[in-house]
């Protein structure tokens, strides 16, 4: 597998020790048109797993070596945002309440109806979606937001905290042209439309 081939789509990530459990999974996935990989173990799937690839993670609470909620503390000290869909089992409730306050976004109990399954993995799909999409924007804001020269940001600052072109021009001991030129580049680099929405970038980078 080409990890950095174009994305044809999220995937759902089946991890299981149960073949057949897997397997049913998997083939109820694709009589819905959707994508999904299956592992018969955490490790496995940590070692191939592309954070960079849309999906979400079905999960079996329970499994030898490393467990569902141990996959899952990986996955948070790692950085990586899958949404995760635990499995349990009769007596694991209490776990999922666990694992859901760690970040998981569902847990289905055994035995599940197939719609039910469906409908909360397209749930997962739908977060992880936008998820990513907060995530894209945001770093090409920081990307934009680096681009500024030094006085750039300081007049982004300022433009920011509502000064007039005149204030800054005489707070920066600039002609008010040079001002409004600086004020134009901030405005093309971080391709704002006006100071408004150069205020709600400036907000999501301080933030970041």
């Amino acid at each position: 597998m080409n990890k950095h081939s174009g994305h044809a789509g999220p995937v759902v990530f089946v991890v299981d020790d149960e073949e057949a459990v897997r397997d049913s999974i998997c083939l109820l996935l694709r009589s819905v048109g959707v994508r999904s990989r299956a592992f018969a173990d955490a490790r496995a799937f940590l070692d191939s797993y592309d954070p960079s690839e849309p999906g979400c993670l079905v999960l079996d609470i329970r499994m030898p070596r490393l467990s569902g909620m141990e996959l899952q503390q990986e996955l948070n000290r790692r950085g990586w945002a899958v949404p995760v869909i635990f499995i349990t089992g009769h007596g694991d409730v209490p776990m999922a309440v666990e694992a859901m306050r760690a970040g998981a976004v569902d847990f289905l109990q055994k035995p599940f109806k197939d719609d039910e399954l469906i409908r909360r993995v397209q749930k997962a799909l739908e977060q992880d979606a936008v998820l990513r999409a907060q995530l894209s924007s945001l770093g090409q804001i920081r990307q934009a937001f680096d681009s500024l020269t030094p006085r750039e940001r300081e007049i982004a600052e300022r433009l920011v905290a509502g000064e007039a072109n005149k204030a800054i021009a005489i707070d920066l001991g600039l002609s008010e042209r040079t001002v409004e030129l600086h004020r134009a580049h901030v405005m093309q680099k971080m391709g704002a439309r006006g100071v408004a929405q150069l205020v709600q970038m400036m907000v999501q980078v301080r933030r970041a």
